[in-house]
């Protein structure tokens, strides 16, 4: 059997970039999380928000590393895999991706040993704002690829000479029309996630018998304070994000409903098995007026079908259709979640319900599975497409591959992030097991041998200018 390079492309690519967008997803809400606790102990001068956020920079420390190693690779396939869509697109994309690259990360990168490791050796104001600089470079890092990823989804300020893009208006090319709701969905789908992670952390240390401890209790409280605002405010950023998907890859949003035939109204399938073959669902269980009313804000709303379409310019329908159902139901659960976490709390069970407790548990990586169903209904949305409507994914790739190069490169990519990944979860697990410590350990640890001063003498010693010792041979 022969082996198809574009089919296994695609593959190495789906492989590597769905476990590396677990990392982002994680590290951009924690750094805000960090940059905030730094802020509160800044201001508060209480010594558990410096203790939680000593707790999750270690952990942070961990999977920006491993955001980096799958990161870096990913880069290298768009000249060994997708040499003729770097051909085609290098004038607009390169330069985004640069500026991610020497802007972004080079940001996050200066910072973050402030972060590790100066805590000993600053005052607590110079700390805060590394915290808070570590954050803005990963926020600045998923502004410049999603503004990529939206020209991509939408292209604009574009013109094409001889097959290859060149710019016209950089304005257009980075705020495309889908680059707002693309942005504010993506992030706050982070925070969420990271939230959800920080909860379910604090209830098992609060279930471990941290019931009296402070820093448990804080954690899970502040999660809640979030959620309680950003998973209501996702559902209203998924509404805009889907009117946007409407307007302007009317395709893809006929997939994501598995809609064939044009209706006006139209029902929403609540569940279905799409027959791409037969144009047609069956098991349909779905409501009457409901799509017209989520897509259009009217009832009786008219929706073009796939049938508009030729059939080559159809995406595949069952992933699309089914990641999208999979990401709402989680979104709703998350929201149920949050809602019975703010009962318990108000009626004083919070930190007693362990049914509770172990349920946040449970949850924690509901954020992530999101994460990934969302990722699949975009990029699986956009085929055939590299370039919407512009660009086929069967024209972009490299012409001499072969399918066992791939192959090789695909099993070599398997073996890699199958060692990777279960390794840093497990040594991240660890440190939640070993639980936070009393802040002179924390300070000792991240400080990388500093002597173990408590963090109230030492930021005060910081403060007045006092010489400090280096922190070790490994700082």
């Amino acid at each position: 059997m022969a082996l198809d390079p574009l089919l296994l492309s695609r593959l190495q690519w789906a492989w590597v970039i769905a476990w590396h967008i677990l990392l982002p997803a994680f590290t951009v809400g924690l750094a805000a999380y960090i940059a905030v606790l730094e802020g509160l102990h800044l201001i508060t001068g209480r010594e558990a928000y410096a203790r939680i956020s000593a707790f999750w920079t270690k952990i942070f420390a961990v999977s920006f590393a491993m955001g980096v190693v799958s990161g870096i690779v990913m880069p290298f396939q768009f000249g060994t895999n997708w040499s003729r869509f770097t051909d085609a697109t290098a004038n607009i994309i390169s330069p985004m991706m640069a500026y991610e690259g020497f802007l972004a990360f080079a940001l996050e990168a200066s910072f973050l040993g402030i972060l590790l490791f100066g805590r000993p050796l600053v005052p607590r104001w110079a700390h805060f704002f590394a915290a808070l600089m570590v954050s803005l470079g990963t926020l600045f890092s998923s502004f410049w690829i999603l503004a990529t990823n939206s020209w991509m989804q939408t292209p604009g300020g574009y013109t094409i000479i001889n097959g290859r893009f060149f710019p016209t208006d950089w304005l257009a090319i980075v705020f495309s029309s889908s680059f707002p709701y693309r942005l504010l969905h993506n992030d706050t789908a982070f925070f969420i996630t990271t939230a959800f992670v920080v909860l379910g952390v604090g209830a098992f240390l609060v279930r471990r018998g941290g019931r009296r401890q402070e820093e448990p209790r804080l954690m899970m409280r502040m999660a809640l304070n979030l959620l309680i605002i950003i998973v209501p405010l996702q559902m209203l950023l998924g509404d805009l994000h889907g009117r946007n998907t409407l307007d302007r890859q009317p395709a893809k949003l006929a997939a994501i409903e598995g809609l064939w035939q044009s209706a006006g109204p139209m029902p929403e399938a609540l569940f279905a098995i799409p027959d791409q073959a037969a144009h047609k669902n069956t098991h349909e269980i779905d409501v009457p007026h409901l799509g017209s009313l989520i897509l259009t804000h009217s009832l009786n709303g008219r929706v073009r079908g796939l049938e508009e379409w030729p059939s080559d310019q159809w995406p595949p329908v069952w992933p699309v259709f089914f990641a999208f159902r999979i990401m709402v139901g989680i979104a709703l659960l998350m929201l149920a979640v949050v809602v019975i976490g703010w009962i318990l709390r108000l009626r004083g069970d919070l930190y007693d319900s362990v049914w509770f407790l172990r349920l946040c548990q449970w949850f924690a990586p509901a954020g992530f599975v999101a994460v990934l169903m969302g990722w699949t209904t975009t990029e699986v949305g956009r085929q055939p497409w590299t370039v919407y409507g512009l660009f086929r994914t069967a024209d972009s790739v490299t012409p001499s591959l072969t399918g066992s190069d791939v192959l090789a490169s695909l099993l070599m990519y398997v073996a890699v992030y199958l060692i990777m990944y279960p390794a840093g979860v497990a040594y991240m697990a660890a440190i939640v097991r070993r639980g936070l410590q009393p802040a002179e350990d924390d300070v000792g640890e991240i400080g990388a041998g500093h002597p173990r001063a408590p963090i109230t003498e030492i930021s005060s010693r910081s403060a007045a200018g006092a010489p400090q010792p280096f922190g070790g041979p490994s700082a």
